[in-house]
């Protein structure tokens, strides 16, 4: 029987129990529908009522606004759910008015059939079993998910995301990176959850993932070393889950498939910081705010309770470090990350074993030598197969480095002081070093070597290391100088003013200021 058939059959229903004697209240609980349903049947006529089933529901005036844009986005997402676009809606529009979700799911359907916009059907759903109910603050438990996105441009990007939920209420903290889960990540992801909770579970649930154990032996599990240490040093209790068992853990795999088909699916990807901003937002209008499907009570509110009885959470969490990883170096001075080349300088690679160190810390790489000086920095690509080039790489300063190194140690006196200081300025500008033996030659060839002694003192007591620094403190010095003579000249003809006024002689004099200026710039 069709949706129109049993309504056709309800109406008459309702006339068949009033023409027996019942009244309205009593056809409404025999019948199971709301009073003012048998009120609508027994105030239309059978012609009209067929009628108005006929023309289909009328666009509800509060949503018809939004027509477009929900058009829109099923047009680009087809396979969205009502409740999706109900996120959407209120995410977009700040002004959207209060209805209730059955609205928003029929007014998605209506454009589905006006605009003929079906949704794709999904063969691969997964079943999971209930859990009896716990009790509050007894219980969290973790899982860790993965997708695909797209960027605006089309590129498609891996994200990683680390899910915790309180058992009893049903509460989620969700947080995201582009990069696998470490166990320093996963570590500062419990903080994170721990602080948005406001509170510790007595137990918190896990599968037997890489990051928390590295052997399992019949039930006894060899935990890596920081996650050991992690949880010795926190009150709750560490239970592992047996493999290939999602009954045991069925919430938080909820959590999973919720955050990927409710959140994911259907949004762009900018960054790391923008997509936890967005999640966030997401929880608390919609994935901590919306009735539960199994418990049919809102998270957030039993939230409320369940907090009282979480254990108290004291610190704060703290970013991990970035963690250098080691790489090889290819034979045309590039690194091979995550389907991508990125270029290094000319003179980098040095043979078969050639490696460096990298840091990927939020959307930047760090390529530091074996002794972790910086060599150079790239933004991390999302695209797949590109080779992202710094021109500068291109020139081979190896060759001409030791040569410029060089001149400017016997510009600078050829003694312990010139070498002092090109071993300071290399620690200091060891990026830029060449450039700035390069500009020391360059801007130095019109000052005199006594003021390039005077500024060498100058910058090692003053901690200036920057070539250009350099240069502005010697020619400061030699201008100074210029105007002593300046000013012996003028006493030699203070006799003879007529010739002073000719030649309108001005008298420059030192100013403490002007270093006083230089170390703010330069020693920023």
């Amino acid at each position: 029987m069709t949706t129109k058939q049993k309504k056709i059959y309800m109406w008459y229903k309702v006339r068949e129990l009033i023409n027996e004697g019942f009244n309205k209240s009593q056809v409404s609980h025999e019948l199971g529908i709301d009073r003012a349903t048998v009120r609508k049947y027994l105030t239309i006529s059978e012609q009209d009522f067929i009628k108005q089933l006929e023309s289909g529901r009328t666009l509800p005036l509060k949503l018809g606004m939004y027509l477009k844009h929900v058009k829109s986005e099923l047009g680009e997402f087809p396979y969205l759910s009502a409740a999706q676009i109900e996120d959407r809606l209120k995410e977009r529009y700040a002004d959207l008015p209060k209805v209730h979700s059955k609205t928003v799911y029929n007014f998605v359907q209506m454009v589905r059939r006006k605009y003929d916009i079906e949704k794709p059907k999904n063969s691969k759903e997964r079943q999971f079993g209930q859990l009896p109910e716990c009790d509050y603050g007894s219980q969290g438990q973790v899982d860790f998910g993965e997708c695909n996105m797209l960027t605006k441009e089309g590129k498609r990007v891996k994200v990683y995301f680390f899910t915790m939920v309180l058992s009893r209420s049903r509460y989620k903290h969700v947080y995201f990176q582009n990069t696998p889960f470490t166990t320093a990540t996963t570590i500062y992801a419990h903080h994170l959850a721990f602080e948005y909770f406001g509170g510790i579970p007595k137990e918190i649930w896990y599968d037997q993932d890489s990051v928390f154990i590295k052997d399992e032996n019949l039930g006894d599990y060899l935990l890596t070393h920081e996650f050991k240490a992690f949880s010795e040093h926190q009150p709750f209790k560490v239970v592992f889950c047996r493999k290939a068992d999602p009954q045991s853990k069925g919430k938080v795999e909820n959590v999973v498939k919720y955050v990927k088909n409710n959140f994911i699916k259907g949004r762009y990807y900018e960054n790391q910081v923008l997509i936890n901003v967005s999640v966030l937002a997401w929880l608390s209008r919609t994935g901590n705010a919306k009735k539960h499907g199994s418990t049919h009570k809102i998270p957030a509110q039993e939230w409320e309770i369940e907090k009282q009885f979480l254990l108290p959470y004291k610190e704060k969490p703290k970013k991990p470090e970035s963690q250098f990883q080691s790489y090889n170096v290819r034979k045309d001075n590039t690194l091979a990350y995550r389907g991508n080349f990125y270029s290094l300088p000319l003179g980098t690679y040095q043979g078969r074993k050639t490696t460096i160190l990298l840091s990927d810390l939020n959307e930047t790489l760090s390529v530091y030598d074996m002794n972790r000086q910086l060599i150079t920095t790239h933004t991390l690509s999302l695209g797949k197969g590109e080779l992202i080039r710094n021109t500068d790489h291109r020139r081979n300063k190896s060759k001409t480095i030791d040569q410029k190194q060089t001149a400017v140690f016997e510009l600078l006196g050829g003694d312990e002081k010139a070498q002092l200081y090109l071993d300071l300025l290399r620690q200091d500008k060891s990026r830029y070093y060449y450039d700035n033996l390069r500009v020391i030659l360059e801007k130095s060839k019109a000052v005199s070597k006594e003021f390039i002694q005077k500024s060498l003192v100058f910058c090692l007591e003053n901690k200036l290391y920057n070539g250009y620094g350099f240069c502005q403190v010697a020619q400061k010095y030699q201008k100074q100088s210029t105007a002593k003579n300046h000013q012996q000249i003028d006493n030699n003809l203070a006799n003879n003013p007529d010739i002073i006024n000719q030649q309108n002689l001005q008298v420059q004099t030192s100013d403490i200021e002007n270093y006083e200026k230089l170390l703010e710039q330069w020693n920023k």
